[in-house]
């Protein structure tokens, strides 16, 4: 569902949106909606196509964060490279207790891509040393894809 969401309706969408109501088993750190053990109190925000951050309410129910990454944990045996596995220091730390949490991450990198109109978030990162030499392209002498020697 997420592949099909990523590749299908996020490049489509233009216009500022929050998308929310996320899936539980996309969110596996995100507390359920009350009513809808369905549903994650999760939102991201996208302009342009581009995800710009990610928020949710922080699942602090130490049972049911267990049997989550348990089901994760299947997951990844299945072959699933994206699932977590299981933390059990986390767990522990939420049996002492974890009051209502939540937050919202947004990326400098995601905003600069927005602001530059660029696709690609290699364009935008801070250090350019860590982009791969075959993305770095052929200004200033430097090898890439047109025009610079092929390593």
């Amino acid at each position: 569902m997420d592949e099909i969401f990523k590749t299908f309706v996020r490049p489509n969408i233009v216009q500022p949106t929050f998308i929310y109501e996320y899936p539980t088993a996309l969110s596996p750190l995100a507390k359920q909606k009350p009513g809808d053990p369905t549903i994650v109190e999760r939102f991201q925000p996208i302009v342009a196509g581009v995800e710009l951050g990610n928020a949710y309410s922080e699942l602090n129910d130490p049972q049911e964060q267990l049997a989550r990454f348990q089901e994760q944990a299947r997951d990844r045996l299945a072959g699933d490279t994206e699932a977590m596995p299981i933390d059990e220091d986390y767990v522990n730390a939420l049996r002492y207790g974890m009051p209502p949490t939540g937050g919202l991450g947004i990326g400098i990198d995601r905003l600069v891509m927005l602001f530059t109109d660029q696709h690609a978030i290699r364009d935008v990162i801070l250090f350019p040393a860590l982009r791969s030499e075959r993305d770095r392209g052929p200004e200033r002498g430097e090898p890439g894809r047109e025009g610079g020697a092929e390593q």
